[in-house]
Parts: structure tokens; C-alpha cells; sequence
């Protein structure tokens, strides 16, 4: 048998040498970052987050955070069956209408404990609204502002519309705004809506997204006729004559006029004026903060923005807010208690206006997403004072969702023209008050 020699050795020995070396300089093994989930519903805010998110990582090598993104319309349903379950991710986004339910269950984190003395930083209204029984159960993470009125440029430039002058009345002589809309939808033929002839069954553009969406139609309509949804002790009071005024109009845009999308489209899927909008099949878009960065990048056509439809109150809108709330029986508190503390910090935050994402409710991020908006010519104001400043309370109360369970299906069947306006909504109404009674 052949004998290697001590020197042909050597060079092997060497790397072996230097290998063990090299370990006993690099110390002992580093433990595995802990990863946090978080959940949340928006694609833009989630692009944003990637780059915040990446800071975070780089001065907290400790921590990982993916995000989970899950769509609005099944966001709640499985959220809740996980929370339940006692699982569920480690921080996630809430808005008003399932929060106190939640709060007062124990599911959420006391902010106020964890990061005291944050409170300052952050959108004051915001505070109040998730404050609950002296203690704030999530980080404010963005506020909507007031909601707008999204228009095609050409489209209303062509029908001669001025998108700030529209106003929708009970009474004709006063309604600007529905033969406004008229004049903007179109049948396949290219009759619109207030020519002889208008086939309301094969329409190729409408003029506005009348639809069950609480946040950017019905909740504002309601309180443009001076009406409300919930009296102060969270019971739903929508049937009251001037909020059933408003469903009535908005109703009749779609089933009477034609002048906005089949609720059967709308009721399934929430982003179908959207969708609408930027494919040039609906002229007016109302919406919020939270769609401007869709309308920026999808929209292949000149947009503006105007001021959300005012109604015989004037333009009152639904101000909400969205926090970022703990899990309280996440594994890793005090992971979880740094990611929320960075969320609601300004260099979290900031990537988030400084993309025109969303507007932060971190105070001191706000202004990188109107400059952000400013510089590429869009008005921003007008999710502001600009707009107006009378607003509808938002949804409130421990069992607003449960509530929304009750009437949604309901509202779902007015919209469509399938149940009458006045008795759908005193049986939806009924039905909410019942569920939550009984819940």
C-alpha cells in the first residue's frame, strides 16, 4: 500500500486548521431569528412595509417580519375563527367595526402598558377611537381622512360636469348630480342614460359606484341627508327616515336609473368600482385615501381628484382609522412589543407616506405623503378641510361586527332591488339589534 508523506498532508491539515480556527472566532452559534406575522389587507401599505420593514431588520437582526396578506372580503371571517382558536398571527390590522368585540374578549395587547408614553406621536382621533375602557388596544397605524370623488378627466370634460358641483337632492330641481350621471353612462350603442333609446341592459360605462360599501358610499350618503346609522349607545338606527332617504337614492341610481353597477357585482366582489374605474367603465369613483395609490398606478388615463357628492347636509363623511393591534397570546411579547413600537414610529412609518401608500397616523409621517401626492399634481386637501368638515361617526360599539353579520346579507337584497328600500332595512335593522342583543 502507498503512503502519503507528512508533507502531501500538509495543505489539508492547514484548511482543517483554519476552519476550527475560524469557529472559535465567530463565537458561539447564533440563535435563529424569531419571526413575527403580521396581517394586514392592503397590497400598497404591504409594498411600503417591505421597505420599512427591511430598516427594522437591519438594526434588529433578532427579528424577522412576514407579512400576511389576506383580502378585505375574507380578512375578518378567518381572523376571527383563529382568534378564537387561540391562534392567529402575532400583530395584525384592525379597523372600528370589529375592534371593541375583540378588546373586550382579551385578544388584543394593551399599547398603553407595552409602549407608554407613544400616544403623543400619533393622530389624536385616532387614539380616542381605540381607546376602550381607559386603555388604547393598538398602535395607530393609518387614518383614512375624508372621502373624494376620483373622475375621468375626459369623460366629464365631454359631458361638460363639473365633479366639485355636484350635489344629489330629494327633490329634482335641486339634484345636480343624477342628471350629471345620466349624461356619463353610456350603453354599448353610445346612447346615455338620458337619451331616448338608453338600453339599461347592455351598459358599456356607468357613472358612478352606487353600491353596499359602508365606508366610501352608504355610511356617507346617510349623513349627507342628515341622518345616522347607530344611535350613541351602538344600537343600529339606519331605518330612521332621512338615513332611509338616502338608501332609497342610492338604490334608485342602480335598479331605476341604471346609472351605476348591478349590485350583484358589487355585493361579491368589493373592488368592482374600482376595477371599473380604471378600465374606463365608470366615469365617478368615491372612494378614500386608501385607493389613491391604485388609482396612480392603474389608472392609463387622465384622473382627478374633487370632493366627495354633498348631499342636502352638505359633504359628510365617515373618518376612520386602522390600528395595528397585538395578539395576546402571541409566544413573543416582547418581539411583537418592538415591531408595534417601530410601526408607530416615524421611520416605520415613513415609507408608508413617502410612497403615497397611505396617509400614516403617525403625525410626523403625514406630511411625506402630501408631498409625495403634491409633487405629482394631485390635490390632497381634499381629503382634508378641504373636503368639508362635518363627518358621521364611524362604526362603534363590541358588536358592530356582529351586527354587520346580521344586516349585510339584507342590505345585500335592497341594493339589488330584490327586498323594498323601507322594509328591507327596518328587517335588516331588526336583525342587527337582535344579534347583538342576543350575542
Amino acid at each position: 500500500m502507498r503512503r502519503r508523506s507528512p508533507t502531501a498532508l500538509l495543505p489539508g491539515l492547514l484548511v482543517l486548521l483554519c476552519a476550527v480556527l475560524a469557529a472559535a472566532c465567530a463565537g458561539p452559534p447564533q440563535a435563529p431569528a424569531t419571526t413575527i406575522s403580521l396581517r394586514l389587507w392592503d397590497d400598497q401599505v404591504a409594498k411600503a412595509y417591505g421597505t420599512s420593514f427591511a430598516e427594522f431588520e437591519r438594526q434588529n437582526p433578532d427579528i424577522r417580519v412576514d407579512l400576511d396578506v389576506v383580502p378585505y372580503a375574507d380578512y375578518f371571517v378567518s381572523l376571527n375563527a383563529q382568534l378564537a382558536n387561540g391562534t392567529g398571527d402575532d400583530i395584525f390590522w384592525l379597523n372600528s367595526a370589529y375592534f371593541g368585540a375583540l378588546a373586550d374578549s382579551g385578544a388584543l395587547v394593551d399599547v398603553g402598558r407595552i409602549l407608554p408614553g407613544r400616544t403623543r406621536n400619533w393622530v389624536p382621533a385616532a387614539v380616542d377611537q381605540y381607546t376602550r375602557d381607559g386603555a388604547l388596544w393598538g398602535v395607530p397605524a393609518l387614518t383614512d381622512g375624508r372621502i373624494v370623488t376620483y373622475y375621468n378627466k375626459r369623460m366629464l370634460a365631454d359631458a361638460g360636469v363639473d365633479p366639485a358641483a355636484l350635489t344629489w337632492d330629494l327633490d329634482p330641481a335641486k339634484d345636480t348630480f343624477l342628471p350629471a350621471m345620466k349624461k356619463l353612462t353610456v350603453d354599448a350603442q353610445g346612447r346615455t342614460a338620458d337619451q331616448p333609446g338608453f338600453d339599461p341592459a347592455n351598459v358599456a360605462r356607468y357613472g358612478f359606484n352606487a353600491g353596499r360599501d359602508l365606508q366610501a358610499i352608504y355610511y356617507d350618503f346617510v349623513g349627507s341627508n342628515g341622518g345616522r346609522f347607530q344611535q350613541p349607545d351602538g344600537t343600529f338606527a339606519f331605518a330612521e327616515p332621512r338615513s332611509a332617504q338616502a338608501f332609497q337614492y342610492l338604490v334608485d341610481l342602480i335598479n331605476t336609473h341604471h346609472v351605476a353597477p348591478d349590485a350583484d357585482d358589487t355585493n361579491v366582489n368589493p373592488d368592482y368600482g374600482r376595477d371599473a374605474f380604471l378600465d374606463q367603465r365608470l366615469a365617478v369613483f368615491q372612494s378614500g385615501t386608501y385607493n389613491l395609490r391604485n388609482v396612480a398606478d392603474g389608472a392609463t388615463f387622465e384622473w382627478g381628484v374633487a370632493p366627495m357628492v354633498a348631499g342636502p347636509a352638505g359633504r359628510v363623511s365617515v373618518v376612520n382609522s386602522v390600528i395595528a393591534a397585538g395578539n395576546a397570546r402571541t409566544p413573543h411579547p416582547e418581539a411583537v412589543a418592538r415591531v408595534l413600537d417601530w410601526i408607530g414610529s416615524e421611520p416605520g412609518a415613513d415609507p408608508v407616506g413617502g410612497r403615497g401608500a397611505a396617509l400614516p397616523a403617525v403625525t410626523g409621517s403625514q406630511q411625506k405623503f402630501f408631498d409625495y401626492w403634491r409633487e405629482r399634481g394631485v390635490e390632497t386637501g381634499y381629503f382634508g378641510s378641504l373636503g368639508g368638515t362635518a363627518t358621521i361617526d364611524p362604526p362603534m360599539g363590541p358588536k358592530f361586527g356582529t351586527g354587520l353579520r346580521a344586516f349585510n346579507p339584507v342590505l345585500g337584497e335592497v341594493f339589488a332591488g330584490r327586498v323594498p328600500v323601507g322594509p328591507g332595512l327596518q328587517q335588516a335593522q331588526d336583525a342587527a339589534n337582535a344579534a347583538v342583543s342576543a350575542g
